[in-house]
Order: structure tokens, then C-alpha cells, then sequence
């Protein structure tokens, strides 16, 4: 499997990952869990300076792992930037063009709008920098600026829970791939003891990536894919989603996500540390929620219906595929270099009809090198199917 990863700093942990396998994931997540800090501060102790947060007055705190130094130097991430701008009503494009054009500027700015509520508290998510002994202290990652009700959720606690909820359910799955992003963990799980034919749905298609024929595998698995954030990008979710198996293409059924969000109490000033009880009830929620959803998503009679819904509208005939593919794109947001590979995709896979654009977008999904832009987009190809076919 392909594998991508993407470092913010050599003194920081390793933040990304683009179809990795579960066992990198949990690397990965265990290397950030080492760094990470979250702490309740008030305005008046942070500010902007050459376009980092700085955190300063702070007092340190000792946990079981040792003194945690909160005081320093933290690199926003557009992640970081986002929350900024929503907690400060900054408008998010001038901000963006301050930190492309006038860094003075932006630091004149935010610091001003935090100098306006002195006491306010909000909750700084953060990686922090390696501080060798006898070292002057390094800067970290600033990764999100949260309201001080916050609820962590964190990936790896999630991921693990989700997975028990999986071994409850009784069903034989396994992970096909998984990403992490700034914004995002996402768990792609699959059972092929679950799937379905769809004859009418492959008929005449065939694989972008190597032809092979829809009609000589006609075969679709049921799965879901597990997503949480940790920076208040998105609720934990398990979304349905089933996979062509002559392609990999995987569509998902948003209208039947499970959610959880993070929504807590207000928290006191300084490190954020949950208490063990209030976790285990939150993780022993998730464990059975998730089990509860992998029974229903992982079923043949719940594949086989859904393959039924979207069979008819598949099945429309394109009389102008570029033009279908132009207005699909228009009304959905869809830029003009992704439009482009769709369309590649489109003429490659050889159905000619509303089913043939919901392909080619998953399939184009797949090769996105942007985890967050290609869950996106895969979400959008029922909605296509719904727009290609209704153009005709």
C-alpha cells in the first residue's frame, strides 16, 4: 500500500498520513500523543508575534510524565489560523492575505481583538517542540484555537474504542487504509464476507486504473469509514460505505452517519487533563455505538438496498457526457483541475451514463494526494449521480 507522510518540523511529531496502514496509524498516533499539549488560558496570556501564538504567564503543571512547561513558541497551523479568525471574527480571507502579505499587520490585529477581552478563556490544542536538557526551548505547533467547553476526543483513544466496538460486532472486517491530517482521522474498514452483486450498477464499466470489467466482477463489499477530529473540524462519525471491488471506488451514505460531537463543560485555566472516569464513559460510548452501527452497515440486506436506490438513476444515458460533467462539477463546487480528471476518469471507465460520473468521482477520490479534499469528494458522488441524471 502507498504511504505518505508529512512532518511539520524536525522538533515536532510527524502529522500526517495519506493511506497508511493501521498499524503505521497507531505508530503515528502514539508519537503525537507524546507531544501533545492542551491548555485553558486566558487572552491576556496569549499573543501573535512574527505570526506565531505565544503562550506566556501560564503556570506549569506536574503530571505523571513530569513537569509540563506550557509558556513558549507555537506555529499556527491553517487549521490554528481558522480557529483564529472564528473566535476573533476576523474574516478568514483577511486573515489569510495578512499572513501571505503584512505579518505585522495580522500580529496588530489579533493581538488587538485579544487585548479586548482580557479574561476570556479559550482552548489551546498544540503540539509541543523538543526541549533537549540544558536547551533553549524550541517552537511547537499551534493546531487549533477551541472554545475552553471543548471535549477531547482524541484519535487514538477513538480508533481504539471504535475497533473494540468492531470485535463486539461479531463481523470479519479489516482496514484497507487510513489517513491523518490536521483536520482529520479517517479509517477506511471493509468486510468481503459482506457483499452483493450489482450486475445492472457494473454493467459496461471498467476499471481507470488497469480495465479490468465490472461485468466479469460485479461485486460490491460492505464497509464504513471511521472519522474524528481533534481541532473541531467534525463530530467522531462512523459513515456507511460501500467499495466496487473491480476498482477500490468506495461511495459513502452520508445521510446514515453516526456522530458524536465534542461538546463539554467550561474547564478551568491551564492543562487540560480529563479524569479517568469521565473518559472510560465516553470511550465505553463510543465501543457500543460503534458496534451498534457496524451491525446495521454491515449487512446484505442494508448493501443490497442501498445498490437498488441508486441503480435507476445509474442507469440514465448521457447524451453530452462533457456538458453533464461541467454542470455536475459547477453545481457542486468542484474546481476545474479536479473537473479534468473526472472526466479522464469518465471516458476511461466506459459507462456513459449518470452511474459512469459517480464512479469516475470516486475513482478520482482514490488518487488525491489530499485526504481531507478526497473524502470530500467522495462524499459528493451521490449527489452527482443526483445531478448527472437529472440533466440528462
Amino acid at each position: 500500500m502507498t504511504q505518505q507522510f508529512a512532518e511539520r518540523a524536525t522538533s515536532v511529531a510527524p502529522t500526517g498520513a495519506r493511506n497508511a496502514d493501521l498499524r503505521d496509524l497507531v505508530h503515528l498516533l502514539e508519537e503525537q500523543n507524546s507531544r501533545k499539549l492542551d491548555v485553558i488560558a486566558q487572552s491576556s496570556a496569549l499573543h501573535l508575534r512574527d505570526g506565531k501564538v505565544h503562550i506566556e504567564g501560564v503556570e506549569s503543571v506536574l503530571t505523571e510524565s513530569g513537569v509540563t512547561n506550557v509558556d513558549g513558541i507555537y506555529r499556527p497551523t491553517a487549521v490554528a489560523d481558522e480557529g483564529i479568525a472564528d473566535k476573533l471574527r476576523i474574516p478568514l480571507a483577511y486573515l489569510r492575505r495578512m499572513r501571505a502579505e503584512n505579518v505585522p499587520l495580522l500580529d496588530e490585529n489579533v493581538n488587538a481583538w485579544l487585548r479586548q477581552e482580557p479574561e476570556r478563556k479559550f482552548m489551546v490544542r498544540a503540539f509541543r517542540g523538543d526541549r533537549g536538557p540544558g536547551l533553549p526551548p524550541v517552537e511547537g505547533v499551534a493546531r487549533a484555537l477551541l472554545s475552553d467547553s471543548y471535549k477531547l476526543m482524541d484519535n487514538f483513544d477513538m480508533l481504539m474504542a471504535a475497533l473494540d466496538g468492531v470485535r463486539q460486532s461479531g463481523h470479519p472486517t479489516h482496514v484497507t487504509g487510513c489517513d491523518l491530517t490536521d483536520r482529520r482521522m479517517y479509517v477506511r474498514v471493509e468486510s468481503e464476507a459482506v457483499a452483493v452483486q450489482a450486475r445492472t450498477l457494473l454493467r459496461g464499466y471498467r476499471s481507470p486504473f488497469d480495465g479490468r470489467s465490472g461485468d466479469e466482477l460485479p461485486m460490491i463489499s460492505a464497509g464504513f469509514v471511521i472519522t474524528n477530529s481533534e481541532v473541531g473540524s467534525g463530530a467522531y462519525t462512523i459513515t456507511p460505505r460501500v467499495v466496487v471491488q473491480v476498482c477500490r471506488n468506495g461511495l459513502t451514505e452520508t445521510k446514515d452517519v453516526m456522530r458524536a460531537v465534542h461538546l463539554g463543560g467550561k474547564q478551568d485555566e491551564g492543562v487540560v487533563s480529563w479524569s479517568g472516569q469521565t473518559q472510560r464513559k465516553t470511550l465505553e460510548l463510543i465501543t457500543s455505538k460503534t458496534a451498534d452501527a457496524v451491525r446495521t452497515f454491515l449487512s446484505r440486506e442494508y448493501v443490497e438496498a442501498k445498490v437498488r436506490q441508486v441503480e435507476a438513476a445509474a442507469g440514465k444515458t448521457l447524451e453530452e457526457p462533457t456538458k453533464a460533467i461541467e454542470h455536475v462539477a459547477k453545481s457542486l463546487s468542484i474546481g476545474t483541475e479536479v473537473r479534468d480528471v473526472i472526466l479522464s476518469h469518465f471516458v476511461r471507465g466506459g459507462q456513459m451514463t449518470a452511474g459512469g460520473v459517480m464512479q469516475a468521482i470516486t475513482s478520482t477520490a482514490q488518487i488525491l494526494t489530499d485526504a481531507d479534499q478526497a473524502a470530500a469528494l467522495e462524499a459528493l458522488a451521490l449527489p452527482a449521480l443526483t445531478a448527472a441524471a437529472a440533466h440528462g
